[in-house]
């Protein structure tokens, strides 16, 4: 979408100013390179990285007519496999081969290529044929057979060709000369560095409603639309803009002065008087790190005020030094006292009002929501997967001294973008899955940022809980949990950064037979990065998408744009009308909202079981999904404001359901029939199964239950049957529970018969 005085990307990701093609890399940086810069280069050479570059299929000689054998006859086979042997064997060649690209991966993938092409082919090209008659008359030498292999090796792997050029490429040591329009003007970079609830953000956005013009980029489309709502309440004409949603503070045909986006959706070309970056701390986010990296050196504004965690400050002077800026530093304290409690919560009996207990997993909100209720208390349920407007449904309703609902059950997801009145944060757990630099899922104890954030919410300033404290539900986690809160969080120590699709769109240019997948791993292999100060976001869910949609066929640019879709990619059904929705654009039919229906099961009906409102927070997001993606296509997307207007009923819808979380529940669980049906709702549901008491339990049994390795249910089971044995009772003597659950491995010891349990669950 494009305005007079602004200019949206059509990515709203990723996409870097014009002046990046194609050698926006040859200015002189202002910073010299560390010598960590030739360390990270050279651990990426370390890499097999020719293994991702695919053979390409050569065709065979296309001349109808066998010049080359009129002319000096014709060639036996079997001498010149001989002749093709010795020439692969040769150590001279093999040097050739280093000295021109060729490693040893590649060379072993020409050598075989070359021998097929001219054994298989029904006749060669004339010189090549004259140069193997030449050598089998003694008249020549086998080293006369390397031109021509070069040349063959050169179309199996075009890359020999341009190397240097990809290289050039996927030069990413001075991301600062990207930006040539900030470069071009002195900003003034202010900090405001404090912890949660001390005000930063506060005084920074003062700053950007008073200046003429201004841009607020957040990291959650909830804090935009916040900062969108209270600029027009105070009189400050402003937009929103985010992936799925554009509002205007006067009207779509004249933007306002000031604008309120969601990070990703910053422009780099518009300048403004005032810009603010929130949670910079962000930029070290394995998969978003890129977009406040991109933010923070490319906007365009006399002063760029950026709030976050203290421990920031170092890189972001860092940074600035390639910049040739100077960062000015406002310190902030807490506002309210917070009070790390000496003891446990212990049971949910002891529950009062204005307690938040976070959880880190979908199922531990189901049960804890249920278990209190089940007290006579109504509870407040916020987590990742529900719409915005439910969430603040949700919100309000816990922070409404009128309303009865006094205890609120949430994920991390309340750590930032909305404002709750909250006494006390319980953690459930203090163990969260998360994803490493590699994309690999990990088990974890919280880091100390994340436990500062989340803890850092209760007590907030002018409300009725000024005084916050903070405990957990487990006494043997209140130790770590003293230990976590008492450190500081780690300094910062490098910012994300992306392939932009301008450098992909270069690469298909000279690799025009690779996957856009194996585009990007070669990038990502390829590319060199000042690792002082920066590192490649992971690129996991991009390439996830990407091969989802590889044998759809769509140009590069649309197929860029599609894998930047913001998917949760463990969701079938949402991944599942992707692929519809890439098909439908590809044969360049409309995606209409009746298409829309008829996938997703219009008309909503309220859910009945936890299942049911699983099925509709996946609709939501593929209605968002059609949101993004009208905003890119306008075309062939053409009915947003009618899905808008369906998401709008389908979030009250959710709203209602979530309302009565503890009914869904116990439908769920009068529909389950038997232990793999139940099993079949825990892993659709992306959850574990109910908790047992901690003091049965290990540190290796916690990882395997967090893992899915092992539930709880099994492990009861195991540990009656360990009990059993101990008391001296033979497997005859088993109690007719346990026996129940062994039926299919009588002649199996216990442990064997759950393992053989737990494989045959996995499968069905």
């Amino acid at each position: 979408m494009q305005h007079s005085k602004r200019c949206i990307s059509l990515l709203g990701v990723v996409r870097q100013p014009h002046c990046l093609r194609p050698c926006f890399w040859a200015a002189p940086g202002i910073r010299q390179f560390h010598r960590s810069t030739i360390g990270y280069a050279r651990k990426k050479q370390e890499t097999n990285v020719s293994a991702l570059f695919k053979p390409v299929q050569v065709q065979a000689n296309v001349d109808a007519e066998d010049v080359g054998s009129e002319l000096v006859g014709k060639l036996e086979k079997a001498e010149l496999l001989k002749i093709l042997n010795k020439f692969t064997q040769r150590r001279e060649v093999k040097i050739l081969c280093s000295e021109n690209g060729l490693d040893s991966y590649l060379q072993q993938q020409a050598f075989g290529s070359f021998r097929r092409y001219c054994i298989e082919a029904e006749n060669l090209p004339v010189d090549l044929h004259i140069t193997f008659s030449d050598i089998m008359q003694g008249a020549g030498h086998i080293d006369d057979i390397f031109p021509y292999f070069l040349r063959h090796a050169k179309t199996v792997f075009p890359h020999l060709d341009c190397m240097d050029d990809l290289k050039k490429i996927s030069d990413l040591r001075q991301p600062a000369n990207w930006y040539t329009n900030a470069r071009a003007i002195t900003r003034k970079i202010v900090f405001h560095a404090g912890p949660t609830n001390s005000g930063k953000t506060y005084h920074a956005m003062e700053r950007y409603l008073t200046a003429k013009s201004g841009v607020y980029c957040g990291p959650l489309k909830l804090l935009a639309t916040e900062v969108f709502n209270k600029a027009n309440e105070r009189g400050t004409p402003c937009d929103l803009v985010t992936g799925e949603e554009r509002k205007f503070g006067i009207s779509e045909g004249s933007p306002a002065n000031h604008v309120a986006c969601t990070v990703e959706m910053t422009s780099v070309n518009t300048p403004y008087e005032v810009a603010v970056i929130d949670e910079i701390q962000q930029i070290r986010d394995p998969q978003r790190g890129w977009a406040w990296t991109r933010a923070f050196l490319g906007l365009i504004a006399d002063e760029v005020h950026v709030c976050g965690e203290a421990g920031s400050l170092g890189l972001l002077e860092k940074i600035c030094e390639t910049t040739g800026e100077t960062v000015e530093v406002r310190r902030y304290d807490r506002l309210t006292e917070l009070t790390v409690e000496n003891t446990a919560l212990g049971s949910l009996d002891n529950v009062v009002p204005g307690d938040c207990i976070v959880c880190f997993s979908k199922h531990d909100i189901y049960t804890v929501s249920r278990e209190i209720e089940a007290r006579g208390k109504e509870v407040a349920v916020i987590y990742g997967g529900l719409p915005p407007g439910t969430k603040l449904a949700q919100a309000a309703k816990f922070n409404d001294p009128a309303n009865s609902c006094k205890v609120m059950v949430a994920t991390d997801a309340i750590g930032m973008g909305l404002n709750l009145s909250i006494r006390r944060i319980i953690f459930y757990s203090l163990v969260k899955p998360t994803m490493n630099e590699k994309g690999e899922r990990e088990i974890d104890t919280i880091s100390v940022s994340s436990a500062l954030q989340i803890a850092g919410r209760a007590g907030r300033f002018r409300t009725q809980w000024e005084h916050g404290f903070v405990t957990t539900f487990k006494p043997e986690d209140l130790q770590t949990l003293h230990r976590i809160l008492s450190q500081t969080p780690d300094p910062l120590k490098q910012a994300g950064l992306h392939p932009t699709a301008d450098q992909i769109e270069l690469y298909a240019y000279h690799l025009p037979n690779s996957t856009l997948s194996n585009l990007m791993d070669i990038f990502v292999n390829l590319c060199t990065v000042d690792d002082s100060l920066y590192f490649m976001c992971n690129i996991e869910d991009f390439k996830f998408l990407a091969e989802m949609i590889q044998h759809v066929p769509l140009p590069l640019r649309a197929r860029y744009v599609f894998c930047c879709a913001p998917i949760n990619r463990k969701m079938p059904f949402v991944c599942s009308m992707f692929l519809k929705i890439a098909r439908q654009y590809s044969r360049n039919e409309p995606i209409t909202f009746d298409f829309i229906k008829k996938n997703c099961g219009w008309p909503f009906k309220l859910p009945k079981t936890i299942l049911d409102l699983v099925h509709l927070e996946a609709v939501f997001d593929v209605m968002d999904l059609y949101l993004w993606l009208s905003y890119r296509f306008m075309d062939l997307f053409p009915e947003a404001n009618n899905v808008r207007e369906a998401q709008k009923e389908l979030d009250e819808i959710i709203q209602q359901g979530v309302f009565q979380i503890t009914r869904l529940l116990k439908n769920t669980e009068a529909n389950q029939d038997g232990d793999v049906s139940s099993y079949t709702v825990r892993r659709i549901t992306h959850t574990k199964e109910p908790r047992i008491p901690s003091s049965s339990r290990g540190r290796l049994t916690e990882r395997l239950l967090a893992q899915g390795l092992l539930t709880p249910g099994m492990l009861s089971e195991l540990r009656k049957e360990w009990d059993a044995q101990q008391g001296g009772q033979s497997s005859g003597g088993q109690s007719k529970e346990t026996q129940d659950t062994n039926t299919d491995s009588d002649d199996e010891d216990n442990l064997s018969g759950n393992s053989k349990k737990l494989r045959r669950k996995r499968k069905k």
